[in-house]
C-alpha cells in the first residue's frame, strides 16, 4: 500500500473528504501503479484519465459507505 494515500473516511477524517483530497489520493494511486511520478507527454492523456476515473470511483465509494454509529453520533444532542 502506498503510505502517502491517507484514509478518507471517518473516523480517520472527521469531516467529509474534499475533492482535492480525493484527487490527491487518486493521483498517488496512479503514480504507484504506473511507476511514474509524472508521465511522459505521450502517456499524459491515459495517466490523467486514470486519475479522473479513480477519483470518481473513490467519491462514489465514500458516498456509498455506511459507517456504523456515525449517524447516531451526528444526531446526538450537543
Amino acid at each position: 500500500m502506498c503510505r502517502s494515500i491517507k484514509t478518507l473516511r471517518p473516523p480517520a477524517l472527521p469531516e467529509e473528504a474534499t475533492e482535492e483530497e480525493i484527487r490527491a489520493a487518486a493521483l498517488q494511486f496512479v503514480r504507484k501503479v504506473s511507476g511514474f511520478r509524472a508521465p511522459a507527454a505521450h502517456n499524459r492523456e491515459v495517466f490523467d484519465h486514470a486519475v479522473d476515473a479513480i477519483a470518481e470511483a473513490t467519491a462514489a465509494l465514500l458516498d456509498g459507505l455506511e459507517i456504523r454509529g456515525q449517524q447516531q453520533a451526528q444526531k446526538a444532542p450537543a
